[in-house]
């Protein structure tokens, strides 16, 4: 489950920084239009609460908090060196992750 969250809160970063001028510039090419740019932060705001599901139910209430936010801060960690260096690795990423860990959990039964 905390990969699936894990998924999830980087395919909501991603989006946060695509819906910026200056990262969607730089992995898409073109700015964002308005309309564009708030759906990216729509998503990526529903993407990042969406994932606090999958910790709530691995840890339960009182530790599935705390762990969201370990694993939210993981989620950020590849996003921050993977857009400098390997911009289309972190694109590509985005969503491919929520994808293969869905797939996986259906696959291990956990869900």
């Amino acid at each position: 489950m905390a990969i699936l969250a894990f998924a999830l809160a980087y395919a909501g970063f991603l989006a946060l920084c695509l819906s910026m001028d200056r990262h969607h510039q730089d992995l898409m090419g073109r700015r964002p239009k308005p309309p564009r740019r708030h759906a990216l932060r729509v998503m990526g705001w529903a993407l990042v609460a969406l994932s606090t599901w999958p910790c709530i139910a691995a840890w339960g209430w009182f530790i599935g908090p705390v762990g969201w936010w370990g694993v939210l801060t993981a989620a950020a960690m590849p996003i921050v060196f993977l857009i400098p260096y390997a911009p289309r690795v972190a694109l590509a990423l985005g969503p491919a992750l929520p994808l293969v860990a869905g797939g996986a959990l259906l696959l291990s039964g956990a869900v």
